[in-house]
């Protein structure tokens, strides 16, 4: 039995999850997320628990139940507190602008200004001109846009310049040395 994917889900105050054949649908204070169910996984919803098994022990249901274990209680954890991601831009003149909660204008060192738009259930917000926090209620969705915005200017490893996440660790290369 996949550990992961025997654990229950515990729903929280205020979220409900139908199971409807082949979907799942998850409702909360953020908003709704729904899923489908891969077959031969089987998805329950009792009182305040989800279960989630499979139908064979064959090498791909097993890689399946922990997956939709995880997908459900992702959209769980997503409708009631949501997910972010905040990522750090270092360099001499980089700075990013938010243009509403949808927008971005980010200056990294080109000769033009970099624009990003956020997909629908995303959100932007820059607490100051070096930081980015990318929120929203689907955890897929909000690390996908954050490693977008990270992909435009990756951080380097000689200066460490560049866009990279809140705690990331670049290691850094020793530059060219003179004859000596």
């Amino acid at each position: 039995m996949s550990r992961v994917g025997k654990a229950p889900i515990t729903i929280p105050k205020g979220v409900t999850v139908e199971v409807a054949p082949g979907l799942v649908k998850v409702v909360g204070p953020q908003g709704n997320l729904e899923t489908v169910i891969n077959d031969g996984i089987t998805v329950v919803a009792d009182d305040n628990v989800v279960n989630v098994t499979r139908a064979d022990d064959t090498r791909q249901q097993r890689a399946l139940h922990g997956l939709m274990r995880s997908l459900v209680n992702n959209m769980v954890e997503g409708v009631s507190n949501g997910y972010s991601k905040e990522l750090n831009i270092i360099g001499v003149g980089y700075r990013v602008a938010a243009k509403g909660k949808s927008e971005l204008e980010l200056a990294l060192g080109f000769s033009h200004a970099v624009h990003v738009s956020a997909p629908d259930g995303v959100t932007f917000e820059c607490p100051d001109a070096t930081t980015i926090k990318v929120s929203g209620i689907d955890k897929q969705l909000v690390g996908q846009v954050a490693a977008n915005i990270r992909e435009l200017k990756k951080p380097e490893p000689y200066k460490g310049k560049g866009i990279r996440y809140a705690g990331e660790h670049v290691i850094r290369k020793a530059g060219k040395t003179g004859k000596g």
